[in-house]
Parts: structure tokens; sequence; C-alpha cells
């Protein structure tokens, strides 16, 4: 995406929206920003005297222990004033602008509202957020920022849709922001009179999906909580990890309504370590697509397969099962797989390896019961029963067997999917690449990596298995 043009000379109206091509350890938007502790502390914000910003060797710049902190102890708050939240004035003719551009965004790509408003702040001269803003990265490694053929080099179907569908919204908000701004005087402008571009709307979409969290706002009059998208200046530093020592706490601020968002210690954090926080339990797909890193052995990670019958009776008979009907069950099969929503017309047919399930229940039931004939067994067990690994072969040990071979020509099916072998990839890393490519290396790594483990489970699995048959026998 090329860098966006300015449409007025004059610095003392805005900030550049220009966004540069990705590096491999991202400048600053500018080359020496203001100190953002001593910011947070001055607009009545707390930081741990032991918390630092500095380069951690394992997670990048982020923030760490300069010294022993012990578990409980508050490290960093934010006064309620301090996050960056979408929020525009109607009777202010920019804001009504911003707010009807948010308008045009639909909520799974909820990034790009706070985005808009990131991006105005970030053109007005003396805004409030320039010290945070300043400290912001001038490029993201997401995959919208990917050459072709980088984005070719995730070599993964689902993830190739995903970003392709970013681009394509990119592209046409463009437009709807371009029709949008045209024709406005300069004091109602939102951008402070600059051409806003799929770049810089990237760049704001980018900083917001791989920074912001979504926390409680006002309580709405049913007495729950509104979910508001917003930045944490500072907070946002700390680096993500399954095994966090931190963690984000909202309090409300004493003789007032206003919250208190804090980062405390959830354990004892030694000098130099990084402070750690739980971005969530997500896939590879949402950690690249959003934050722009991979994450090796991701307990979480999974592919996605599709529930298809011929596809199934291919894997089926490629592992010596007999006769498979997947193509054609009977009425009785056929209600099952309505029951689990993989046939008729409300029916998700998208179905998951890997992950904490290892099977997906809904794939794994669907197999057993079209590999069973028997329909009075099948019916005696619950659907739950049968969606669980836990449950040890309830359609008999055969059923089993046939089901976990099935599962494993599915797995062999799927690598086939890959051009390259994970020994194709490693050898292309240590040659060096472009820190896109690397990712992208990485992300088809742990993806065929997920696949291999499901495999090798469900083979030892089927090794038991076919010991207890014989024994039995």
């Amino acid at each position: 995406m090329a860098a966006s043009k300015m449409l007025i000379p004059s610095l003392t109206l805005f900030r550049p929206l220009t966004c540069a091509a990705a590096a491999s350890y991202p400048t600053r938007l500018v080359p020496h920003p203001p100190d953002l502790v001593k910011w947070v502390k001055k607009e009545g914000g707390f930081v741990h005297e032991a918390v630092k910003i500095a380069q951690d060797t394992t997670f990048g710049l982020g923030l760490v222990a300069s010294g022993e902190i012990p578990k409980g102890s508050d490290l960093i708050v934010l006064p309620d004033h301090v996050p960056l939240k979408f929020h525009s004035d109607r009777q202010d003719v920019a804001g009504s602008v911003l707010l009807h551009l948010s308008h045009q965004v639909p909520e799974e790509l909820w990034a790009m509202k706070l985005g808009l408003k990131l991006l105005q702040e970030r053109a007005k001269v003396g805004s409030f957020w320039w010290p945070y803003i300043s400290n912001l990265p001038e490029t993201y490694s997401v995959p919208i920022f990917f050459t072709g053929e980088d984005i070719k080099n995730l070599q993964y179907a689902p993830l190739l849709y995903q970003v392709n569908k970013r681009c394509r919204f990119l592209l046409e908000f463009e437009q709807e922001v371009k029709n949008g701004l045209k024709n406005l005087k300069l004091s109602e402008h939102p951008f402070g009179g600059q051409d806003v571009d799929a770049s810089s709307l990237g760049w704001a979409m980018s900083a917001v999906s791989s920074r912001a969290f979504r926390l409680y706002g006002k309580k709405l009059p049913d007495g729950t909580c509104s979910d508001i998208p917003m930045m944490l200046p500072l907070i946002d530093m700390c680096n993500h990890s399954f095994d966090p020592n931190a963690q984000i706490v909202q309090e409300q601020d004493v003789g007032s309504s206003k919250m208190l968002i804090k980062v405390v210690a959830e354990k004892d954090i030694k000098q130099n370590d990084p402070l750690l926080l739980n971005y969530g339990c997500l896939s590879n797909d949402f950690f690249l697509l959003d934050y722009g890193f991979v994450v090796p052995s991701n307990p979480y990670d999974y592919i996605e397969l599709k529930y298809d019958g011929a596809l199934m009776d291919a894997a089926s008979m490629a592992a010596g099962v007999s006769s498979p009907n997947f193509s054609a069950p009977a009425p009785w099969q056929r209600q099952v797989l309505s029951q689990l929503k993989l046939d008729g017309e409300a029916s998700n047919v998208k179905v998951i390896i890997g992950g904490p399930e290892l099977v997906e229940g809904r794939l794994l039931s669907a197999l057993r019961v079209i590999l069973s004939n028997d329909m009075e067994l099948v019916q005696r067990y619950d659907l739950n029963i049968l969606k669980s690994l836990s449950a040890e072969a309830p359609l008999g040990v055969a059923n089993e067997v046939a089901v976990f071979r099935t599962i494993i020509a599915l797995c062999v099916i799927a690598l086939g999917h890959f051009p390259t072998k994970i020994m194709d990839d490693e050898s292309q890393m240590k040659q060096g690449v472009p820190v896109s490519t690397e990712l992208a290396i990485q992300f088809r790594i742990q993806k065929k990596s997920v696949i291999i483990d499901v495999m090798r489970d469900l083979t030892k699995r089927v090794k038991v298995l076919s010991s207890k048959e014989t024994s039995t026998a």
C-alpha cells in the first residue's frame, strides 16, 4: 500500500499520516518520542518504580522489571481519561463525520472504528494523546502489509481468505472515507484536511487490533456493563504469554463513578523479567492477523477442514475402512448430522482438528455415527458422549479404530495441501529471509506441526485400542 498524500503543506494544522514499509525492528512514529512513563505519571497515573521500557531478547520492546516486584503489587494504574476510546460529539461536524464513517465498519472489524479515532488524534497537533501515539510503531508485521508473494507463502486457505477479505475491506473503505470527506471545510475535516488512504487506514486498524483491549465501560440500564475497546497507554507494552505474570483489573475510583484500569502482578516478578499478559487463548491465525506474531507450540492452534461427504469417504477408504457411507448416510444418520449442524439448512460444515479438544466434538461424533451401522446402539448414547474424546470407544473398539484411522487419513490429506514440507521450510529460514517471509514460514510450520501432533496422538490411541482388542480376543 502506498504512503498517503498530504493536501495541506502546513505542519501547524496536522501531523502526516504516512505509513512506511515493514522493517525488522519497527521504529517509533518519531525518532525520539516523549517518555511514556513520565507522561502517565504526569496525567495522574501510577507506574511502579521497578517498571521500565526495555528491549527483551525473547519478546522485543516491552515492559521489564528493573528490580524485584512482589505478587499483588500494582504495576500500572491509568485514570479514566488516559485510555483512548472512540467517542464522537454529534454537535461537532468533524465528530459527526467520524461517527458516520464508523457506521460503515462491520462489527467483526471493530478495530477500524477505534482506528478512525486514533488516526484523527495522530493527525492533530496538540492532541492530548500525542505522547502516547508518537511511541507507537511506524509499521506493523500483520499480513495485510505482506507482499503478494508472502501472503501466498502462508499456504493456508482459511488465513488467506481472511487476509484478502481485510485487504478488500481497506480498499473499499478507502473510497467510503474519500466520499465522506469530499467538499468539507478544513474546520469540519476530522483529519486536518489530509487524504486518508488504505495504507493509513491499515496502519490505524493494525495499531488497534494489536494493542487495544475490550474492557467494561459504563453500566447499562439492565445492570450489565458495555464492552468498550480502548487503547491503554503503557499497559499495551506488556507482551503476551499463556503463562502471564500480570493481569488487568478494573476498579471504581474512590469517590467517583470513573474506572481505574490497573495492571497487577499475579506472581512474584524477578529482576529483568518481562511483564506479560495473556492476550487470549487464541489460534495462530488470530495472533498473526491481529498482532503480527506466531506462537510456537501454541496449545490453542488448530486447522480448519470442511465436513464433506466425498472427502470423508476418500479419507475412510484411504484408511482401509470398508464401504464408508458419508456421501449417502442412512436417514437416521442424517438426522444425527442435522443435530450436529453438519447437514441441513442451518449447517456449519467448518470443523477443526487440533487445539485443546484435539478433534472437534461434532466431527468426532459424526464419524462415530456414520461408521456405525448399529442404529440401536447409537441411540443409546447422549450426543455429548459421542462428541467426547474421553468417552473411550462408546460404539465399540472396531468403530473407534476406524474413526481414528479416518481422522489420521484426513490429516495426511490436509498435509498434502501444503506445497512444502517442514524440512523445506526450516531450510529456507536458515538462508535469511525478510521479516514477513519469516512470519509466513513460521505460521505454516506451526500449522503442519498441529496436524503431525494430532496424527501422533491418534496413532498412539489406535495402538492402545488394537492391543486391547487383541488381548480381549
